[in-house]
């Protein structure tokens, strides 16, 4: 895992799990991939071990990631199009509203926002 900043707003373990879930977005974590154990990842984030395995079992919570016994924790088969299909119901319900309320504060047409994505 790269190094993280945590921030005061909202616990680490949250923050952790967070953390994990857009590396397997971004695709680092892929399915298949054992995680790093809730030792290694608490000394290389001096973190408290439970911190760590809080955020692991919120995982396995929801079926990101499962645990096979003495082996450790490795995402599912299903972990990415189970967040895919999360993070876009999110955007659709949660950001796309937003942008939509700009665009249209803003005046923007279709074809001014097809034209401006075509010039990158």
């Amino acid at each position: 895992m790269s190094p993280i900043q945590w921030n005061d707003g909202a616990p680490i373990y949250r923050q952790l799990k967070e953390r994990v879930i857009a590396m397997m977005l971004e695709g680092e974590l892929k399915p298949g991939d054992a995680l790093p154990s809730v030792r290694q990842v608490a000394a290389e984030y001096q973190l408290n071990p439970i911190t760590v395995s809080r955020a692991y079992q919120e995982l396995a919570d929801e079926a990101l990631v499962e645990k096979r016994r003495g082996l450790g924790m490795y995402v599912t088969e299903e972990a990415s199009k189970k967040l895919l299909a999360s993070e876009r119901q999110r955007f659709l319900t949660e950001e796309w509203p937003l942008v939509l309320e700009r665009i249209q504060r803003l005046g923007l047409m279709a074809e001014d926002l097809l034209k401006a994505g075509g010039q990158r």
